[in-house]
């Protein structure tokens, strides 16, 4: 093989599906191990990040997903850009707002055709939290039509609250716009952060419990479509961040590469005892 199939990284890595010929893809499909989707959002973040956060993030994460060498092959594609956003940011300037039932099936048709193009493995990398609900019903839609293993990852949970805590102390640090998102731009792209554009907002505590749970509310006080401790963010704890989530994805997607494939999806409804 020659042509994109010969771009590939030595030992793996990842090339653009954008660049790839039609003459190719069959070829380029056949050699890859996984494609990439990094879905975001267009959204207010505060004065201080840009409206193209979640964007930054996801598609940068996109990227640390095949660094190792020797490791696998990927294919990614151009990011979704689109999507839902709660009722806490729609007022917000620039926020683009897509209603939730279009966004599901809008990434159930871009999830399908990926497969369909001859990419059985799809890893989605996140970074707009309100993807994981769409994303998720997206794929169980797919996977019920599609031989296909599916796997979404939400860059925002690969480091934990106790290791945010080791890098910017007590104050919290992962809220919307907060220390922990600002410091992961600041990761990829420095340029577009303008830390002295605002003063820290402390963000409403949670509740005082130790068990999960999700929390929805028209507009937490204090709150400016965004919250945070803008001070602890920095360079270089974007950079840890960015190492952290990046070696723990690749290490998520060495192990689901090397796990065996699904089977097909049922088309029927299985025999149950009793019947022939």
């Amino acid at each position: 093989m020659d042509g994109v199939t010969s771009g590939w990284p030595a030992g793996g890595g990842l090339v653009p599906a954008a660049r790839i010929p039609g003459g190719e893809l069959a070829a380029v499909a056949a050699a890859a191990d996984f494609a990439v989707l990094p879905v975001g959002a267009v959204e207010w973040h505060g004065p201080h990040l840009p409206l193209g956060t979640d964007l930054i993030l996801a598609e940068g994460f996109a990227g640390e997903a095949a660094r190792d060498v020797p490791g696998p092959r990927g294919v990614v594609f151009p990011a979704v850009a689109y999507a839902a956003c709660p009722g806490q940011t729609r007022p917000w300037p620039g926020t683009v707002a897509i209603r939730p039932e279009i966004a599901v099936g809008y990434l159930a048709d871009v999830i399908e055709g990926i497969v369909a193009a001859g990419f059985p493995r799809l890893l989605v990398v996140n970074g707009h939290d309100a993807n994981m609900s769409t994303v998720r019903a997206a794929m169980e839609w797919v996977s019920g039509r599609r031989t296909a293993s599916l796997l979404l990852v939400n860059w925002f949970q690969l480091v934990t609250p106790a290791e945010t805590t080791e890098i910017y102390g007590e104050p919290p640090a992962r809220g919307h716009g907060g220390a922990y998102e600002t410091s992961g731009v600041l990761g990829f792209d420095p340029g577009a952060v303008r830390l002295d554009a605002v003063a820290d907002l402390p963000p409403k505590p949670k509740l005082p419990v130790g068990h999960p749970y999700v929390l929805v509310e028209s507009r937490p006080d204090p709150w400016q479509g965004w919250s945070g401790h803008i001070s602890l963010a920095s360079e270089e704890a974007g950079r840890t961040v960015r190492a952290l989530a990046g070696a723990r994805l690749r290490e998520i997607v060495a192990a689901w590469v090397a796990a065996p494939p699904p089977a097909p999806p049922t088309a029927d409804p299985l025999v149950t005892g009793g019947e022939s």
